[in-house]
């Protein structure tokens, strides 16, 4: 399935890639509360997760994700998702 074809109204996810800062163990780093010129524990590189489909930008070729695991939202373009599918919420 290809990001074009998501149907609208309903809940999406899939498996993306972008760059970020990453910790060494492969977690994106939270900046939150960090100062401007300090040092931080993380490097420039690739994270990928599992991300919901929050908006499309169908034009743009741009999606806005929630991550699963930092809860943080992430744009990435269509080109840098994988495995969509359906979200089935469990409570």
């Amino acid at each position: 399935m290809l990001p074009k074809d998501i149907t609208a109204g309903e809940s999406w996810a899939c498996r993306f890639r972008t760059h970020a800062l990453v910790t060494e163990s492969g977690d994106l780093f939270d900046s939150t509360g960090t100062l401007p010129g300090t040092s931080v524990a993380a490097e420039p590189g690739v994270y990928e997760s599992i991300g919901v489909i929050v908006r499309r930008d169908s034009e743009q070729e741009l999606l806005e994700l929630r991550d699963t695991v930092s809860h943080k939202h992430i744009v990435v373009g269509f080109a840098d998702v994988w495995d969509i599918d359906r979200v089935e919420w469990v409570e």
